[in-house]
């Protein structure tokens, strides 16, 4: 008798799904958004050191400056400046060069991260290794730096040049024409009105610049809000590409070559000390005080070396102006000289420029 066929043959049981660990699907997300919190971070570090550090250098690099090379000298002046001293100094003589490069950098982050971040006909956007440097560090900076910068630059930049901060708030802030309002009518009378009101401010200063030919002065009034209407969004790739580092690369050098008045300017204020001689009658004594105290004044003289003159001995004492800031511009706007800062302005309405006094005059 054979054996009975069975029907139904047997199935194979089917095999276990392998289990599921849960970073697995985000593993490429974590790693990618790991990479990108990196290079934020080294952004951030290049950029803070910049900001912290590049005062304290020069700082570090005027007083060297100012003692003549010579390193007793140095000292005494490391020993005698006090570091509120140092950045006072720093902050009146170098606010300008120092907003300039925070300005350019915002302005210019601002229109290379949109650039970089907009559609592309071979990829959606530059991955994060190739973004500009100052497109990162234009997104690691936080808001109200960018803001306090410009506001900054705004009150010690000269008359003349704070035109320029119109193209250069488009460009950090993006803001077009079409940002003030979505119709064309509105839009066109919102440009008018500020066009007119920007007229009324500067108009008179810029027919006199027509009259003296002046063409540094009417580029600068003139140029500046047209091209604030244009300077906001993105670039072409094909722009982006070469641009980034060839401006970047132009802004360090800038900063560099304007360092070096910076760096050459004093940190003490300069002054005339009129001294009894020895010998009779009295001797001006022209340089910069160091120190004060119960024995000697020390006076860092202008033709070089140190000198220790007492107390006893000190006649009168006239702080000088500095004669080399002689103005080279004949504009005035509304009653403010286009070469002084609002700061300048408003400090002169207050206290007078006074006579300079005979013995600022004496020769070195």
């Amino acid at each position: 008798m054979s054996a009975p066929v069975d029907d139904h043959p047997t199935v194979a049981p089917a095999p276990e799904p392998a289990p599921v660990r849960s970073g697995d699907d985000h593993a490429g997300n974590g790693a990618g958004q790991r990479d990108r919190d990196e290079r934020r971070d080294r952004a951030s570090q290049s950029f803070w050191t910049l900001v912290v550090g590049v005062p304290a250098v020069f700082s570090v690099l005027r007083l060297a400056v100012e003692a003549g090379g010579e390193l007793q000298t140095t000292l005494l002046l490391v020993a005698n400046v006090g570091p509120v001293n140092l950045i006072a100094g720093f902050l009146t003589t170098a606010a300008q060069l120092v907003t300039t490069v925070l300005v350019a950098v915002f302005a210019l982050g601002a229109v290379f991260a949109v650039s970089a971040d907009g559609p592309a006909p071979d990829a959606a956007a530059v991955p994060p290794a190739r973004r500009p440097l100052f497109a990162r560090w234009a997104d690691i900076t936080p808001a109200w730096l960018v803001l306090a910068s410009f506001l900054f630059a705004m009150v010690t930049w000269e008359l003349l040049y704070l035109p320029l901060l119109l193209p250069a708030v488009a460009a950090a802030f993006q803001l077009t024409p079409e940002r003030l309002h979505e119709r064309l009518l509105p839009r066109l009378l919102l440009l008018l009105g500020l066009l007119a009101g920007y007229g009324w401010l500067v108009g008179p200063t810029v027919l006199d610049a027509w009259d003296q030919r002046d063409l540094v002065a009417l580029s600068l009034l003139g140029a500046s809000p047209l091209l604030a209407c244009a300077v906001a969004g993105p670039l072409p790739r094909a722009v982006l590409r070469p641009l980034a580092p060839v401006t970047q690369t132009a802004v360090l050098v800038v900063l560099a070559w304007a360092a070096v008045p910076v760096i050459t300017t004093p940190v003490l204020p300069l002054t005339v000390v009129t001294v009894t001689a020895s010998t009779g009658g009295s001797e001006d004594v022209r340089g910069h005080v160091v120190a004060v105290d119960d024995v000697n004044m020390t006076i860092l003289e202008a033709r070089g070396g140190v000198r220790f003159v007492p107390v006893d001995r000190i006649e009168a004492q006239v702080l000088c102006p500095n004669e080399d800031e002689l103005p080279r511009h004949r504009l005035r706007i509304h009653d403010f000289h286009v070469e002084d800062s609002l700061l300048e302005g408003l400090g002169r309405r207050v206290r007078p420029v006074h006579r300079i006094d005979a013995a600022c005059r004496t020769p070195i």
